[in-house]
């Protein structure tokens, strides 16, 4: 089994491009790092089990992009991807919150994604054999030609539409609520890995019927039938080796976890969450509902803004598995510019789609959308900078008398001027208080 998506590392930038301005060192070493992976698995032999993923290192404070493109490039590969807080494991204190959960999570996702694209390779048989069932509702199979024929007009009627508000009666089966729920509260990793599952499974299956329309019965019989011409073990098969080969997990504020030199108090908490994630980033094997899955081979990428210390200060056997820094930089005023209108995603194109969606027509000079980043950068100054998410409490400010009034408004074409963003955020911004309430 091997990955299907060699894309070159000049190819995923361009992609990253596309959605995150700037911070074109970092795109570059995710690139190679993910190109690497692909690599590794041409290498054949003794050799792939003994190359191992170059775990990264994202140092910037908040909202410069870290967390987009971990995120991006996971789904630019295809990848199962993970996102923790670091600061999610000293919650409990010293022994914290079972590391290996991210793991286990990590395979839940490969196992959804995988199963979501067998889903589509048999979607056609199973809607052949969805409507089969409907037409059994409508008129039970029979050698009888008068009948056969009568069915044959349903099936054509079916196909066009007709019966799509029409109600019929199926089995649905009942959603059990065990005993085990009691013992939901101290958490699944407190429990046995698959108990839930084992318990569950041997509760006694009821169904009862109910009318649903056909539109909705098809829906339910076609997941039915993809279930059953999908072979489970295949599936859980191929997404054990996409989690180990292709995994990412993304843990999030990793410089919460620094210890400052106590030996004591939460300093020793944030030290053994420090050791307790070393085994699972060195390579290990972590038991999930599905069975064993191996991490020597899933790329880790950590992220902090390292403001009060340094990667230095993680424990020397965690730095040495994080050997690729990578800082972000501050975004500038033209980097704000840019992500405005720029990104696949951008606000001014997210806000034109909701405005269009009221039947509106969103415009923006040039010279109101330079305002707007020198607001957002002037807020970010001179209160909590929050990097690019400042964009958004910024446009939302301007625009919410619109989006309040929308439906209402006779004027469907809708202009932003300078004048108009100077009138809405002015005030606001140049009162330090009000700008902290505000934006």
């Amino acid at each position: 089994m091997k990955n299907n998506h060699p894309l070159k590392p000049r190819e995923i930038v361009e992609k990253l491009d596309r959605y995150i301005i700037g911070q074109d060192e970092s795109k570059k070493s995710v690139a190679i790092a993910v190109r690497n992976r692909w690599r590794r698995q041409q290498v054949g032999g003794e050799m792939e089990k003994e190359i191992y993923p170059n775990n990264i290192i994202m140092i910037g404070p908040t909202g410069v992009g870290k967390t987009e493109v971990a995120r991006r490039l996971s789904m630019i590969v295809d990848a199962p991807f993970v996102k923790m807080e670091a600061t999610k494991f000293t919650e409990v204190g010293y022994i914290g919150r079972d590391v290996e959960s991210m793991v286990r999570s990590l395979m839940d996702v490969s196992v959804k994604m995988v199963g979501s694209r067998k889903r589509e390779e048999v979607r056609e048989k199973a809607e052949e054999l969805a409507e089969r069932r409907i037409l059994e509702n409508f008129l039970p199979a029979s050698t009888d030609e008068d009948v056969s024929e009568t069915r044959e007009k349903l099936r054509e009627r079916l196909r066009q539409g007709v019966f799509e508000d029409r109600k019929i009666e199926i089995d649905l089966q009942k959603k059990e609520r065990p005993f085990i729920e009691v013992l939901g509260a101290i958490g699944p990793e407190e429990l046995n890995i698959g108990l839930q599952d084992a318990l569950s499974s041997l509760m006694p299956k009821s169904k009862k019927k109910k009318f649903i329309t056909v539109k909705e019965a098809r829906e339910i019989f076609i997941k039915e039938e993809s279930d059953k011409l999908i072979d489970r073990e295949e599936l859980i098969e191929e997404a054990k080796w996409k989690t180990e080969n292709s995994g990412m997990i993304f843990i999030d504020e990793i410089d919460k976890i620094v210890s400052h030199g106590s030996l004591s108090g939460p300093d020793i908490s944030r030290q053994g969450v420090q050791r307790d994630l070393l085994p699972l980033v060195e390579g290990t094997t972590v038991n999930t509902k599905y069975g064993p899955v191996n991490t020597d081979h899933i790329l880790f990428i950590s992220a902090g803004s390292f403001s009060s210390c340094s990667p230095a200060d993680l424990i020397p056997e965690l730095q040495g598995r994080f050997p690729i820094r990578v800082e972000f930089k501050d975004l500038t005023r033209e980097d704000f510019r840019r992500i405005l209108v720029e990104p696949d995603n951008s606000l001014v194109k997210q806000y034109k789609a909701l405005f269009q969606a009221e039947g509106y027509q969103l415009e923006f000079t040039e010279e109101a959308l330079d305002l707007i980043a020198d607001y957002s950068v002037r807020v970010n100054e001179t209160s909590e900078n929050i990097g690019a998410r400042r964009l958004q409490t910024v446009m939302n400010a301007l625009l919410e008398d619109y989006l309040f009034e929308m439906p209402e408004l006779s004027e469907k074409l809708i202009k932003i001027n300078e004048m108009y963003v100077e009138e809405k955020l002015d005030k606001i911004v140049s009162d330090e208080d009000l700008s902290r309430y505000i934006l």
